[in-house]
């Protein structure tokens, strides 16, 4: 039986100081009875004596100081999990949103985890195709990766993030993919697009969806990805699949988490985010990778909207640190109708060498790779060069580079969102406009690939 407690002192916006506790400890849950017999939740988030300070998670209004009544329960957030997850679309709090019924748990973890120890990781090294060329093709995605997704706000990243959801799969193995999907902060026609294309194309069927409203109290929105990445490391490491975790968009989580330090009165750090925001994405993104002895993993795709397209936000910034490498999306190029508008070259992959070549994809892959992406360089670089001294000032490999870098991006960058390339498929394009350019330019690229892939014309 827990004790009961009338002793609230104060509300400050989403926060509430409770005297007189004992026995209480840091990130307990909590419960708060109203007059009227209604349960709101909270979540300890500071212990000062006998004093705790209490974070609410559907917000105060309504609420009486002298006749609520406070419980804690002992424990920290937990999620119910279960692989009849699979299919199912949930709130940022782990409660059924679809209409079906309660979850039946086969266990309740608590949702930020058990730390992975550094010496039991096991190194990416599988390749994960996507069916998108510019990220198959030149930025590879490998089974175990943090690979984030930069975005500006107007651009499609939620298509793509659908399209990469639908599409996606470990090649060469008989072990089960699941994707959980974590929408944070998005709206209503947001959330109703995600439902909508995953039940529309099937994908539902071996997805986890949790969705987070833009009008839902800021705590859920810092409990959404770590719920998220429970469901993820349950049925990685217990039910041993390949799982995908997909969240968007993880710049509204680190605007709850400013909302709420602000609430705190913390000392803020660069643009208002507080000090520890390197730390606490860090709690995040490092839930992601392989276990020794263990056939499951989890790679996660986390995605990021900059604020006014600059590199240098705090939340892409420290995010680079963290990740290995970032996808990013061009304003430039969605506006020449490219899409997805995926600018290849400022993008990276940290982990591509480790999972392409022969066994993994195709042993021509990284010179392919390589040439492509100079070619691509070399014809940006001729076509700014056009701008300013016009086309007579180009030599004629010059404007067959640039010729290259068109063709580039209206057929191998650009797909739309339905169209699921195989990784032969990409590569064979990538030959293919390749035979733009003369044989003596492809300098990055074997004779024996030369001779197996584009043979000379006869005569």
């Amino acid at each position: 039986m827990q004790k009961e407690y009338k002793t609230i002192q104060e509300i400050a916006g989403p926060l509430m100081l409770v005297n007189h506790v004992e026995g209480v400890s840091y990130d307990e849950l909590g419960e708060i009875e109203l007059a009227n017999g209604q349960i709101r939740r909270c979540r300890v988030l500071e212990v000062n004596g006998d004093t705790v300070m209490v974070q609410l998670f559907e917000g105060s209004a309504g609420i009486n100081l002298a006749e609520s009544k406070v419980r804690f329960l002992g424990r920290g957030l937990e999620l119910a999990v279960s692989q009849d997850m699979l299919g199912r679309v949930f709130d940022g709090m782990g409660n059924p949103k679809d209409g079906g019924p309660k979850i039946i748990p086969e266990q309740r973890l608590d949702i930020n985890g058990t730390p992975m120890n550094p010496a039991a990781r096991d190194y990416p090294a599988e390749f994960i195709q996507t069916g998108v060329s510019a990220i198959d093709g030149l930025n590879t995605l490998v089974r175990g990766q943090k690979l984030p997704v930069f975005s500006g706000s107007g651009l499609p990243h939620a298509n793509l993030a659908a399209q990469i959801a639908r599409q996606s799969k470990v090649l060469g193995t008989d072990s089960s993919f699941a994707v959980v999907f974590a929408a944070i902060g998005i709206t209503y026609e947001e959330a109703e697009f995600f439902t909508s294309d995953f039940r529309r194309t099937g994908a539902i069927e071996r997805a986890v969806l949790f969705m987070n409203l833009a009008n839902d109290p800021a705590i859920e929105r810092i409990a959404t990805p770590r719920m998220a990445l429970t469901a993820a490391e349950f049925l990685a490491f217990e039910k041993h699949m390949h799982v995908l975790v997909i969240l968007t968009d993880i710049t509204n989580y680190c605007d709850a988490l400013r909302e709420v330090s602000a609430a705190k009165k913390e000392v803020p750090g660069r643009r208002g985010y507080p000090g520890y925001l390197y730390t606490d994405l860090s709690t995040l993104y490092e839930r992601a990778g392989r276990k020794q002895g263990l056939e499951g993993s989890i790679t996660m795709i986390p995605i990021l909207s900059m604020p006014e397209d600059d590199k240098t936000h705090p939340i892409p910034d420290l995010t680079g640190y963290i990740t290995e490498g970032q996808i990013i999306l061009s304003r430039e190029l969605f506006r020449k109708g490219v899409t997805p508008p995926i600018d290849v070259l400022p993008s990276l992959s940290r982990l591509k060498d480790k999972g392409i070549g022969h066994g993994k994809t195709r042993e021509d892959h990284a010179d392919t790779m390589n040439q492509l992406f100079a070619a691509y360089s070399r014809g940006k670089d001729a076509k700014e060069l056009a701008v300013i001294l016009g086309d007579a000032a180009l030599t004629d490999e010059d404007k067959l580079f640039a010729q290259f870098s068109d063709r580039f991006e209206t057929q191998y960058v650009s797909q739309g969102y339905d169209a699921n390339r195989t990784i032969e498929e990409t590569l064979n394009l990538g030959w293919d406009l390749m035979k733009i350019l003369p044989r003596g330019e492809l300098k990055r690229i074997r004779d024996e690939y030369l001779d197996k892939y584009m043979p000379a014309e006869k005569g």
